[in-house]
């Protein structure tokens, strides 16, 4: 068994004896041990403490001396759409000569422009372009990441994108979650034929996916232009029937009734919220909280970086916080919207634009990331027999130093499964 002590930590945030998804005023509630040490067994946390209790206990030969720096559980972003053919900065241009995120799609942009390169591409290709991005993550700090389909729009293109997720998972020290975002557009020649669409995704598409186990959730677009509540119901609906549990896009441009239809649908998480009214604040604080034992808490997950890359309003933080509601940060990372896995910029954004303390964002970071993909039992917090996915900062002078230094590098080392990256 290969065991390591990392000691003299100036700090070992986020320590916490058993699991709590945190709603409301208990976000800012983050668990620290100053002068503390860490011990790792194989993959797992074996054990932790102050440096005054280690006296007497059988160490590890192999040791890192961790003075001046603070120790973090590895970022867990919970919404993702990094496989992917190529980038859109031609789309970006267009964003900066002033055409809006609906104009771009209509003319053939967006998703659509993303799904006709897909298409093109080998599974070979997307996996060797996926697999440098999760290494680039890595290093950023993240540990557990959601990946979705979602540019494929045609059996054969969102099945590719989908083993490529599988082939991901069982090559990569990453915990990885996979996504069926069928519903992300309608293709152009079912642009005026929605049903029929919406047939391909349940007759055609769900029983392969349920066949070959390729994803443990479903995901749709509920916008205007893309797809109505009503639609994203009949779909979810059709892939729960396979096992699938919702975690979905509402409530980016407009507020539609797509989050009242999730919470409907039991979602694990209702993801964007960048338009949300009073009543939108209201439903999810009341779903945030477990309905019955066979229903799980709804979390908002926000994405700050999409917001800063659209220059949209950001996500409103403090209100959906001062109202009780769960919510995760993730990055979005994706070519079109946010073309970006850095999650220490997004809890700086997150900070910076949404008014989130530190301890707030680095939790929505991490435990409730966790919960928004049902991996609290195994990552989200330096917790015993939790996987050993730690972030070691180089020596700085604070948490809140982590958002304030938004333009600089503070991690020092990345550990995945006991192993540094």
């Amino acid at each position: 068994m290969a065991s390591l002590l990392i000691e003299n930590i100036k700090c070992l945030a986020g320590v916490r004896r058993e699991n709590s998804l945190l709603r409301g005023k208990d976000l800012v509630d983050l668990p620290v041990l100053d002068n503390a040490f860490i011990i790792v067994e194989d993959d797992r946390i074996a054990d932790f403490g102050q440096m005054k209790s280690l006296s007497g206990k059988k160490l590890p030969s192999s040791v890192i001396d961790a003075s001046g720096q603070y120790i973090l559980p590895a970022w867990c972003d919970s919404h993702t759409h990094i496989v992917f053919a190529a980038s859109r900065e031609s789309e970006f241009i267009d964003k900066l000569k002033g055409l809006s995120y609906a104009e771009i799609a209509a003319k053939g942009g967006g998703i659509l422009n993303s799904a006709r390169h897909l298409n093109l591409a080998t599974e070979a290709e997307l996996f060797d372009r996926a697999w440098r991005r999760l290494e680039e993550i890595s290093r950023l700090g993240t540990g557990a990441v959601e990946i979705k389909s979602g540019y494929g729009l045609s059996v054969d293109g969102e099945l590719k994108m989908l083993r490529v997720i599988k082939r991901l998972k069982e090559k990569s020290q990453l915990r990885i979650k996979a996504t069926f975002l069928g519903g992300h557009a309608y293709p152009t020649e079912y642009r005026e034929n929605h049903n029929s669409y919406i047939r391909l995704i349940i007759e055609e598409m769900l029983p392969v996916i349920a066949h070959e186990k390729l994803a443990e959730y479903i995901d749709v677009f509920c916008e205007q232009g893309f797809f109505s509540p009503d639609e994203m119901k009949t779909i979810c609906e059709a892939g729960k029937k396979y096992g699938l549990k919702p975690k979905l896009h509402v409530n980016q441009l407009n507020s539609i009734g797509g989050l009242q239809a999730a919470i409907e649908l039991n979602a694990i998480s209702v993801d964007h919220l960048e338009t949300m009214t009073e009543d939108d604040i209201q439903s999810l604080a009341r779903a945030s909280t477990s309905r019955n034992d066979a229903t799980r808490p709804t979390i908002g997950t926000l994405l700050p970086s999409a917001a800063f890359f659209l220059r949209m309003p950001y996500q409103p933080a403090r209100p959906l916080i001062d109202g009780g509601c769960a919510i995760a940060l993730a990055s979005d990372y994706n070519p079109g919207s946010s073309p970006s896995g850095n999650m220490n910029l997004v809890i700086a954004l997150a900070c910076i634009q949404m008014r989130m303390l530190p301890e707030e964002a680095i939790n929505a970071a991490t435990i409730n990331g966790a919960y928004a993909m049902e991996l609290e039992e195994e990552v989200g917090s330096i917790t015993v027999g939790k996987r050993a996915n730690l972030i070691l900062t180089k020596k700085i002078p604070s948490l809140a130093y982590i958002p304030y230094a938004f333009g600089s590098n503070v991690i020092d080392k990345v550990m995945i499964n006991g192993e540094l990256v």
